[in-house]
């Protein structure tokens, strides 16, 4: 009889809810939360991952007083029901860079429209990432830990030299919550320093406009030691991008294997990358940063190609030249032009490590590879792919946003 009145009593409870929307949650935020609302047919894409959705594709922002650029903002389909939420911004072309999708809140709701708990999970999943990647090492301190859309925080990058962590901010809601992410980081325990690098030309496309580095930044050193698959570079934090390029380490890596007793041309040598891992792998000669030459590129190409000299490695990782889809016919001829001249400069039966770090290059499937056939052409040489690659497994993408993938690093066989 116990027995079942205790069943009765059980049986009567209401039932638990396991699931939280993210209607609830912003109904029960103090502050209202402002709806951005997709357009029909429009939210699939968003549903499937996609973290930036565009001005094109929203139909309305419900919501009194609207809301401002770095806002908290549900995403809707057409009939209101929340799909995620995300960052407002109302100047740029992308309105909102969307955090979390339902089906996640539902999951695990402690991170729902809170930026600065999100943004701690998603540093400490970064780290864990490049952890399981033996990142850092012994051999190795030079590494990006956040990338952008790739670890989930669209807008914000951060390389790590050592114990310093250069912060590359791209986005409104970045500059936002400046403090809390530069505390995040600079409370990593291999993390003695922080610079803060705003990305000026974007943020101005994002409605703002930079401010000047703050004195505690401007006390860290400016020249840095890092190393590199064993071998160490002083690398400038004034130099392009944060510093150094992080991404190209493990096709500079493959570069020391095939340089054994080699005479290598290293163009566009930067910090001297390729060229040091060239001479790491044994080469014969290498032009680049141990023979220290400063020339233009393409006057020095026509100046050796005069004298009919010859090299069986050439390494070809120019600035990007398309910034911009705009511009990328202009751009095309560039790289053609570049290349062609590299190939004739490469020994029959050598190679030619060549680069796009162009995003619109990358993204335009099979653009890389018709441009160089084009400068074959021009050079009167045959070509073969050997190796195709990207960047490093650092700098992961993220497939629902294939415009992460910016660089293309192609070895060929010169005939």
């Amino acid at each position: 009889m116990l027995l079942s009145n205790r069943l009765t009593r059980c049986l009567a409870l209401p039932p638990l809810t396991t699931t939280t929307t993210l209607q609830d949650i912003a109904s029960n935020q103090s502050k209202g939360v402002a709806k951005v609302v997709l357009k029909k047919g429009k939210t699939q894409l968003f549903r499937d991952g996609s973290p930036m959705v565009y001005s094109g594709a929203v139909d309305r922002i419900i919501g009194r007083p609207p809301p401002k650029t770095g806002d908290v903002v549900l995403v809707a389909d057409g009939t209101q029901k929340p799909i995620g939420w995300g960052l407002y911004n109302s100047c740029s072309m992308f309105c909102v860079r969307l955090m979390q999708l339902e089906e996640e809140v539902s999951g695990d709701p402690s991170c729902a429209l809170n930026v600065e708990k999100l943004l701690e999970t998603r540093i400490d999943a970064a780290i864990r990432l490049r952890k399981s990647l033996g990142l850092p090492s012994a051999n190795t301190n030079a590494y990006r830990l956040v990338n952008s859309e790739g670890d989930r925080l669209s807008g914000l990058i951060v390389d790590v030299f050592g114990d310093l962590a250069v912060i590359a901010s791209s986005a409104a809601w970045v500059e936002k919550y400046k403090q809390h992410i530069k505390k995040c980081i600079s409370g990593l325990n291999m993390i003695k320093s922080v610079v803060w690098r705003p990305s000026t030309e974007i943020l101005k496309e994002e409605g703002l406009e930079s401010e000047k580095e703050e004195e505690e930044d401007l006390l860290c050193e400016r020249v840095v030691k890092v190393v590199e698959n064993g071998i160490s570079y002083m690398i400038s934090l004034d130099g392009q991008k944060t510093g150094f390029y992080a991404d190209q380490r493990e096709n500079r890596e493959f570069i020391s294997t095939i340089s054994d007793g080699q005479r290598v041309l290293d163009m566009c040598c930067y910090t001297g990358g390729f060229a040091l891992n060239a001479a790491h792998g044994h080469a014969l000669e290498v032009t680049g940063k141990i023979s220290f030459l400063k020339q233009d590129a393409t006057i020095f190409m026509k100046n050796a190609a005069s004298r009919n000299e010859l090299w069986d490695i050439v390494i070809m990782d120019p600035p990007k030249l398309a910034p911009r889809r705009k511009v990328l016919q202009s751009a095309s001829g560039m790289y053609r032009n570049l290349n062609s001249m590299a190939m004739r400069l490469t020994k029959r039966g050598g190679f030619l490590m060549t680069c796009s770090c162009s995003g619109a290059m990358t993204q335009k499937s099979g653009q890389f590879l018709s441009v160089l056939q084009g400068a074959a052409s021009m050079a009167g040489r045959k070509i073969t792919v050997v190796r195709q690659c990207g960047a490093a497994c650092d700098h992961p993408i993220d497939p629902s946003y294939p415009e992460g993938a910016y660089l293309t690093n192609i070895l060929l066989r010169v005939l």
